[in-house]
């Protein structure tokens, strides 16, 4: 960290990941490495940094499941990480009807899952009926199938899935683990009983057992060759093995990956970035696009259904203070409601400026006055707020405790109540807080409607017809200019009423052993092992 202004904060435990932007990720030449050619076999062991909690792909919200979880899945698509073009995995060919609210697959022929049933036209729609089903449990399905009226079996190659109004994104949504195909067999299991065990997909990998807290084991899947049309390899996964190891605590990681206890880890600490690369030890990083890593207001809250508060705290943080302080030069501050690698990003960065003296200015004008002690008062009230978040990401509790004392300085008091991942989702649906803090990563622009329109889940309880219009505008747009112009409207709606306050944007960052070689990111950074070989 050359920047003087990094240092480590005395009661923050740091850590990190980092990255790039669609199609520019880096690597420090583990594919270089070795100088043998790719070949069969081999078990790799790669560290993850929580427990996944749930490895059903269509239920997975978090890295940690979703590294396990992609790789028992196929997708009807895929999407170019470097071009973001749909292309053929599953599906063969596909036709978009012009309204964009009727999409017709045609499968390839010989798929089957993991149990010998095939993959066709049937299991197409119980898969998009049993996700429906599965409602909150699948945060980020319900939001690709909103709307969703049917799937028609057409024949045995053919489905055509209908959605009740325009759904643009919906081509999108079916490259991700999320609309990942699993067999019959799992879909009718209630969606607890998925969790752990009895997940049967297509994919090149099947699921041999997960422990929690501790592991989760794969085995390669003989005789697959039905994968990505991006993909190199026309057959099996190379590596026999797949063993993901929970390991929370960053520094232990590390020491993992540097003693030869595993070959790759994921959440590497920022402040271990630099001895990594020292000692020989490729890292491989690439940006999330979606959601940036930021405040989601819950506008049910006394305090925080006031306009000029949420404006306040917009201008109350210092991002690159956080970036400086907390991160690594991988990572850079939000400059807006997207991240800058999601598909329709517009820079909003003149709206998301550092100006105390603006907040206060606004707190004043609110009715918020500075008491004895600094804090501000109102009606007898102080300007209390409980920011709740998980776990998940080793830098999150350092980062916020900054944001704590950056906000302190505006007259703001806040306290924060950490939990598990697990829990996270509980906490938000129970409303208890003033903020919530998290990430969402997706390359459609369309995360904006899952996360602000007040249609779906709504976990913030806004009410706004005007940004509602907007994103259903947005959803509906099957011309890409027309579609570009209500993502860019809707960035400058969030950001100006403070529904959400972003901070930094995620960067996924791995540790590699010399050995590991074509581990890559998919177009939303997560991983996908089919091609990774060991030297």
């Amino acid at each position: 960290m050359s920047d003087p202004r990094r240092r480590a904060l005395p009661s923050l435990a740091a850590v990190t990941v980092l990255s790039l932007a669609l199609g520019a990720c880096s690597s420090s030449g583990a594919d270089s490495a070795g100088g043998s050619a790719p070949h069969s076999g081999g078990h790799l062991t790669f560290a993850l940094a929580s427990d996944p909690i749930c490895v059903d792909p269509q239920q997975a919200g978090n890295n940690d499941a979703i590294y396990p979880a992609r790789q028992i899945v196929d997708s009807l698509t895929d999407q170019d990480p470097k071009t973001g073009k749909i292309v053929p995995w599953l599906a063969t060919s596909w036709k978009v009807s012009e309204d964009a609210s009727v999409f017709t697959f045609t499968l390839r022929k010989g798929a089957t899952f993991s149990d010998g049933t095939p993959v066709n036209a049937r299991a197409v729609k119980s898969n998009f009926d049993g996700i429906v089903k599965l409602g909150a449990k699948s945060v980020l399905g319900s939001s690709y199938l909103a709307g969703y009226k049917s799937t028609t079996v057409i024949d045995d190659h053919t489905a055509k899935v209908t959605f009740d109004s325009p759904n643009a994104q919906f081509l999108q949504a079916t490259s991700t683990f999320t609309l990942g195909l699993l067999a019959e067999s799992t879909v009718k299991l209630p969606a607890e009983k998925r969790c752990t065990d009895n997940l049967i997909g297509s994919g090149p990998f099947t699921l041999d057992g997960y422990t929690p807290n501790k592991s989760v084991e794969e085995r390669r899947r003989p005789g697959y060759s039905w994968g990505s049309s991006l993909w190199k390899r026309k057959g099996p996964a190379y590596l026999d093995r797949l063993t993901f190891k929970v390991i929370p605590e960053s520094g232990v990681r590390t020491g993992s990956l540097q003693s030869g206890q595993v070959d790759a880890i994921g959440g590497v600490a920022p402040q271990d970035e630099a001895g990594l690369k020292s000692t020989g030890f490729p890292l491989k990083s690439r940006a999330n696009p979606g959601l940036p890593f930021g405040l989601t207001t819950n506008a049910a809250r006394p305090i925080t259904k006031d306009l000029k508060v949420r404006q306040a705290i917009q201008k109350a943080i210092d991002r690159q203070e956080v970036v400086d302080t907390v991160l690594s030069d991988s990572y850079r501050p939000a400059t807006s409601s997207l991240a800058s690698t999601t598909s329709g990003y517009k820079d909003l960065s003149d709206r998301l400026g550092h100006d105390p003296a603006g907040a206060g200015k606004l707190l004043d004008e609110a009715g918020w006055r500075t008491g004895p002690d600094g804090i501000r008062t109102k009606g007898g009230k102080k300007l209390a707020l409980k920011i709740i978040w998980a776990s998940n990401f080793g830098p999150n509790q350092t980062a916020l405790e900054l944001i704590q004392q950056q906000l302190k300085k505006t007259g703001i008091q806040v306290t924060l109540q950490s939990s598990t991942i697990g829990d996270y989702v509980a906490l938000r649906q129970k409303g208890d807080y003033d903020f919530a803090w998290g990430n969402t990563t997706r390359v459609d622009p369309d995360i904006l409607r899952t996360g602000y329109s007040s249609k779906l889940l709504n976990l913030g309880h806004l009410s706004d017809h005007a940004l509602d219009s907007v994103l259903d505008k947005e959803a509906s747009a099957s011309d890409p200019a027309e579609r570009a112009a209500h993502v860019a409207e809707a960035q400058q709606i969030v950001l100006d009423k403070g529904y959400q306050i972003p901070v930094f944007e995620l960067t996924t960052v791995l540790g590699l052993s010399k050995k590991v070689h074509d581990l890559d990111f998919e177009a939303s950074s997560r991983l996908q092992f089919h091609e990774t070989w060991l030297s």
